[in-house]
């Protein structure tokens, strides 16, 4: 079967393009090709690589062609410049749809967020919601994955958290209520897109992929400092003060210990789904703890956070 990834060099889109890769699917891999911390995905076995931004029909259009399935995994969750949510999320799925329509895909399998709605006053949340509706809207067979908090190797959990406590060993609770959390181990959620792609299950459904164990992100934090042969101090401070940090976070590093996005998502937990959602089958369901083994296992190398990775630091080797 040829499937089409978008966002094909990001975390869920690296997973899944070297899974499918090992069952001998050939592959089309999309993405803007300015994510260089794993290059190797661009030359898996069976699989071409296409630097093309998610809004550029016309190029979908040439590389779709030929393909029976995308998985559309592109997504952000910060606005830099001219890559804004509505740019990304909504113009990017509406331009996916289009060109899966003109070339005959016939299955589209969608990456949103498990909390994604309507009017709720976050940019991120009703931008992954209106893709959704695109995607229900389209006449085409699809699967939708809601997926909260996902794990594994290469993930922003356990490297930035790992990397934080490396750096110092205090860790602000985001609110004075300590919201709970799913993890979601990025094999697990391999494993539901594949059975939509190269099985056709889920048709026509919208799926909340949430893992087996239901923490409070305390403790989250913890097991991270447990794996990583660390003690850290965790301590609740109220939202604004993170909404600072986040804001100056996303204008100075690289790659933002926390958004302003991922603030509103921690602040109002990301443990239960919304209405419409229905739950994968008993096969498909993520089994996965979040054991101090599965997380040693997606850690990064441990070091502390510097000066490379700011803006302005010096540009690293990859």
């Amino acid at each position: 079967m040829k499937i089409a990834i978008t966002g094909a060099t990001g975390f869920v889109g690296r997973h899944l393009a070297r899974s499918l890769s090992y069952q001998g699917h050939e592959l089309v891999l999309i993405a803007r090709g300015l994510d260089g911390r794993d290059r190797t995905v661009r030359r898996v076995h069976g699989a071409q690589f296409h630097a093309a931004s998610v809004t550029d029909e016309e190029a979908l259009v040439r590389v779709f062609e030929g393909c029976d399935r995308v998985a559309h995994c592109a997504g952000i969750n910060r606005e830099m410049g001219e890559q804004t949510y509505v740019k990304i999320h909504i113009e990017g799925t509406q331009a996916v749809v289009n060109a899966a329509q003109r070339t005959g895909v016939k299955k589209i399998a969608l990456m949103s967020f498990l909390r994604a709605r309507p009017d709720c006053g976050s940019g991120y949340h009703e931008s992954k919601w209106s893709a959704e509706e695109i995607v229900r809207s389209s006449g085409l067979d699809y699967t939708i994955l809601k997926a909260g908090v996902i794990y594994g190797r290469g993930d922003h959990l356990l490297d930035h958290l790992a990397r934080s406590i490396m750096t110092v060993r205090l860790f602000a609770q985001v609110g004075w209520k300590d919201e709970p959390v799913r993890p979601v181990a990025i094999e697990d959620v391999v494993r539901i897109f594949e059975a939509s792609l190269a099985e056709g299950r889920l048709s026509r459904r919208t799926v909340a992929v949430m893992g087996p164990e239901r923490l409070r992100f305390s403790e989250v934090v913890r097991r991270v400092a447990r794996a990583a042969e660390r003690r850290v101090y965790v301590f609740p401070m109220p939202v604004w003060f993170h909404r600072a940090l986040a804001w100056v976070f996303e204008r100075v590093m690289k790659i933002p210990l926390i958004s302003l996005a991922q603030v509103r998502m921690l602040a109002e937990g990301i443990a239960e789904p919304l209405p419409g959602c229905e739950l994968p089958a008993e096969d498909l369901a993520p089994r996965r703890m979040f054991s101090l083994g599965q997380i040693r296992e997606g850690l990064p190398d441990l070091r502390a956070f510097g000066w490379d990775d700011l803006r302005c630091g010096s540009r690293r080797t990859v």
